[in-house]
């Protein structure tokens, strides 16, 4: 079924899921959510928090309130910036108010790739969405036609996806020296169907499928 798609600079593409739009780098969903900002005591700050600060959205990585001996209470934090990836620290002077970054999470699969676009699927409505190499960066190596990925929007923009946290993928080559003793119980680098190097145990070979934990890049099993 053909549908019409608004770009972020406002221009409206048409589309069919026979010929999806190339020239389209982010996606402004069809849906029109309410949004809805609200607003946090610096006091209820904690790990995993998103906010608002300076118009960009926010993950709060580690924080820790201060009391000093003179002058007022603070806390310190790590943050991260959705959009550009930063991670910086900064400080809030307690009992003030921030705003909540309205970050909404939707399942969708990745069904293929595009030239340079990695295209996801809702499941339900069969929306498209595209997202380019510079948007999915390392996570390209871990992703595999039919993961069900975590999208992050913000605004109606999509400004991140979170992998699951194991993947399974298929060992296309492990060659080479076992790197460990005579028993067989070392380990050894393998490639796999994504192009990702990792070490795997030398009774892993050519062929078989492993449990590959997305945040470490390490592998956990054999599948």
């Amino acid at each position: 079924m053909a549908s019409l798609h608004f770009t972020t600079n406002g221009r409206v593409c048409f589309s069919s899921p026979l010929r999806p739009p190339r020239a389209l780098r982010r996606f402004i969903s069809l849906r029109s959510p309410l949004l809805k900002v609200y607003a946090l005591s610096s006091n209820d700050i904690k790990v995993g928090v998103n906010i608002e600060v300076d118009g960009a959205p926010w993950k709060v990585l580690e924080f820790l309130h201060v009391k000093p001996g003179k002058g007022a209470a603070f806390i310190r934090t790590k943050m991260k910036n959705y959009l550009t990836g930063n991670t910086v620290e900064k400080t809030f002077r307690a009992g003030s108010t921030l705003d909540e970054a309205n970050i909404m999470k939707e399942t969708k699969q990745y069904t293929y790739k595009d030239g340079d676009e990695f295209v996801f699927m809702d499941l339900t409505t069969f929306e498209e969405i595209r997202l380019n190499e510079q948007n999915v960066g390392d996570k390209r190596m871990f992703l595999k036609e039919g993961a069900e990925c975590t999208l992050l929007f913000w605004n109606g923009n999509v400004i991140g996806f979170d992998l699951p946290v194991n993947v399974t993928l298929k060992v296309v080559e492990a060659e080479g020296d076992v790197k460990g003793d005579a028993k067989g119980t070392g380990s050894r680098p393998a490639k796999l169907e994504t192009g990702v190097l990792i070490n795997v145990p030398a009774f892993v070979k050519s062929g078989d499928n492993v449990v590959v934990d997305t945040r470490s890049g390490q592998y956990v099993s054999r599948a």
